[in-house]
C-alpha cells in the first residue's frame, strides 16, 4: 500500500522553527519527485516546495523562499521541510505529496502564534 505519513507539526511562536518529516512506504521513494503543499484555514491548497527524485533540484514558492528548506533521505524513504523564521501566515495543514499518482498524506498542523 502506498502511504505518506507527515509528522513534526505543532504550535510555534513567530520567528520560530519547525522541521516536518514525511515517511513514505509502498513505492520506490527515490524514483519520484515530491512536493510539500499546505492549506490554510478557509483557503485552497497552496504549493510550497518541490524536490526531484535525486534530491539535487529544489524549488520554492516565493512566500517561503529563503526561510524553508526541502530535503530528502532516500535511504530512509523520508522527505523533510525545515521551516525557519515562521510567520502567522504560515499557519496551515502541511501535506507531503508524490508527483504522479495523486498520492498525498493526511497532513500535520502547523500553527504560528504568540
Amino acid at each position: 500500500e502506498v502511504q505518506l505519513v507527515e509528522s513534526g507539526g505543532g504550535l510555534v511562536q513567530p520567528g520560530g522553527s519547525l522541521r516536518l518529516s514525511c515517511a513514505a512506504s509502498g513505492f520506490i521513494f527515490g524514483a519520484y519527485a515530491m512536493n510539500w503543499v499546505r492549506q490554510a484555514p478557509g483557503k485552497g491548497l497552496e504549493w510550497v516546495s518541490g524536490i526531484n527524485g535525486g534530491g539535487r533540484d529544489t524549488t520554492y514558492a516565493d512566500s517561503v523562499k529563503g526561510r524553508f528548506t526541502i530535503s530528502r533521505d532516500n535511504a530512509k524513504n523520508t522527505l523533510y521541510l525545515q521551516m525557519n523564521s515562521l510567520k502567522p501566515d504560515d499557519t496551515a495543514v502541511y501535506y507531503c505529496a508524490r508527483v504522479g499518482g495523486n498520492v498525498r498524506g493526511r497532513g500535520t498542523q502547523v500553527t504560528v502564534s504568540s
